[in-house]
């Protein structure tokens, strides 16, 4: 079984900065790619940013150039530094990852959320 724990959220004044932090742990052969999402009340869940296991990265053309993804593979955990922040950027944030367990298992957990809120 394979658990993700999301933290850093925050409220947070517009134009300010919140760094976010997901920990994967449990019986983990490697991980494959890992990403965060965001819904926003009255929104769908919405791809943010994602870090692939090369290390390549995308990102919705919304945060392009505020946020950043990375990962550190020694802790299992991938961080997403957010920059400039924006009231549009209120949501709940989600960690995903796709994570190989055994040679032939792909799971795709979720974690529990965690809440960034921008206003002033």
């Amino acid at each position: 079984q394979v658990q993700l724990v999301e933290s850093g959220g925050d409220l947070v004044q517009p134009g300010g900065s919140l760094r976010l932090a997901c920990a994967a742990s449990g019986s983990i052969r490697r991980i494959r790619s890992m990403g965060w999402y965001r819904q926003a009340p009255g929104n769908q869940r919405e791809s943010v940013a994602t870090v692939f296991s090369d290390d390549s990265t995308n990102y919705t053309d919304s945060v392009k150039g505020r946020f950043t993804i990375s990962r550190d593979n020694a802790k299992n955990t991938v961080y997403l530094q957010m920059n400039s922040l924006k009231p549009e950027d209120t949501a709940v944030y989600y960690c995903n990852a796709d994570i190989q367990t055994t040679y032939y298992s792909i799971v795709r957990p979720w974690g529990q959320g965690t809440q960034v809120t921008v206003s002033s």
